[in-house]
């Protein structure tokens, strides 16, 4: 069982550890990363690494649940202005591109199917979109595929597109045109 720090000292190498790995993680995947270049880049050894995490797998989980909740809880969640949320998250994929590559990884070698991550915070915001469903300010629908849709159209400049990745100093033009034609497309998409 993996030890949790308790002291100043122990808590402050956790997290260079955290943040080393957050990198390494976000750059290489689970599988490219290597624990050499990770204790090398938080100043700090191997046996801090297994003690505090147990094992690569240990420490990537570790990773994810320290980022997974930043990229969803970045923005206020509003239901009734999905498109400023969406406008949101493009900002925030802008801001913490690696953020969205660990995700990206989490898909492709843990959870290739289903929900990307199991967040209590996202019931809340499930059950507000089904109530302004309810009330009629929103398209019908299953609550999690209609987030889905809108945390996918923000994501379409993200590092994890297929297409296109914007990048945080292109001109500010280009990041005004996409955000006003993502409020829009996320508007029409929502609209009841």
């Amino acid at each position: 069982m993996p030890e949790l720090p308790t002291t100043p000292k122990g808590l402050a190498t956790r997290r260079r550890i955290l943040d080393a790995a957050a990198e390494e993680f976000a750059q290489w995947g689970i599988a490219g990363a290597r624990i050499d270049r990770i204790i090398a880049a938080a100043r700090s050894n191997k046996a801090q690494v297994y003690g505090y995490f147990g094992s690569k797998d240990g420490l990537f989980d570790a990773v994810i649940a320290d980022h997974a909740d930043r990229l969803m809880s970045a923005v206020a969640f509003d239901a009734d202005d999905l498109p400023g949320w969406a406008v949101g998250m493009y900002d925030e994929n802008l801001r913490h591109p690696e953020l969205v590559r660990l995700m990206a990884w989490l898909r492709l070698e843990r959870r290739p199917a289903g929900r990307l991550t199991d967040n209590p915070d996202d019931e809340p915001k499930l059950a507000a979109l089904a109530a302004a469903q309810a009330a009629g300010r929103l398209r019908q629908g299953d609550p999690l595929d209609l987030i889905a849709l809108v945390i996918a159209m923000a994501c379409a400049w993200s590092p994890a597109s297929g297409f296109y990745a914007a990048t945080a100093d292109e001109p500010a033009t280009d990041h005004d045109r996409r955000r006003a034609l993502l409020r829009e497309c996320v508007a029409r998409a929502i609209a009841p």
